[in-house]
């Protein structure tokens, strides 16, 4: 069976969609995906002081404003912050072209474009971010007793849930037919 990313019939090139299949998966999930990012970003940072922590499932879930100047939770935050903020706005940008390229190849299913704009409205979130304050806006801390998860925000859950989805469609696809010999 086809794979739903890139299935291509033999000596016949991809078309790419049209730019509509492209606006319907932005409009209906990277624009509220980046909406609900932005405006809980400015909730935190308008409400809370820097470390300052809301339990909101005692023991469990906090809000808990912390200033992020890697990727998500914390990586490379100990890099030149000079060379960090380049690296994240360009893998940023190639990760945005990328996205929107395999949104409008006519073989992206539905399922893979909703993935896909997943993960961009979380990439372009954190971008904003980055470009408008060079750090990222964390505030989604989980805990109990010794376990503690670094705190996120909810571009990066968006992030991690559409790389689980690809994950999670690749496995469930059938393999395709062994070729004869």
């Amino acid at each position: 069976m086809a794979s739903g990313v890139a299935t291509v019939s033999v000596g016949a090139p991809a078309r790419p969609r049209s730019w509509l299949h492209l606006l319907a998966p932005f409009a209906l999930v990277t624009a509220p995906v980046l909406a609900l990012d932005q405006w809980s970003k400015l909730y935190v940072r308008s409400n809370f002081h820097i470390y300052q922590s809301r339990p909101i499932i005692p023991h469990w879930l906090d809000l808990t404003y912390t200033l992020n100047p890697g990727a998500a939770f914390s990586l490379f935050a100990t890099m030149p912050p000079g060379f960090r903020s380049v690296f994240f706005v360009a893998l940023s940008i190639v990760a945005m072209v990328v996205l929107c390229a395999l949104m409008v190849r006519r073989t992206t299913t539905a399922s893979y474009s909703i993935a896909f704009a997943l993960i961009l409205g979380g990439t372009i979130g954190n971008l904003i971010d980055r470009i408008a304050r060079g750090l990222v806006t964390d505030f989604i801390y989980f805990h109990h007793a010794s376990f503690s998860y670094p705190i996120f925000n909810v571009a990066d859950s968006a992030i991690t849930v559409g790389v689980a989805l690809i994950l999670l469609l690749s496995w469930l696809e059938p393999s395709p037919p062994p070729s004869p010999q």
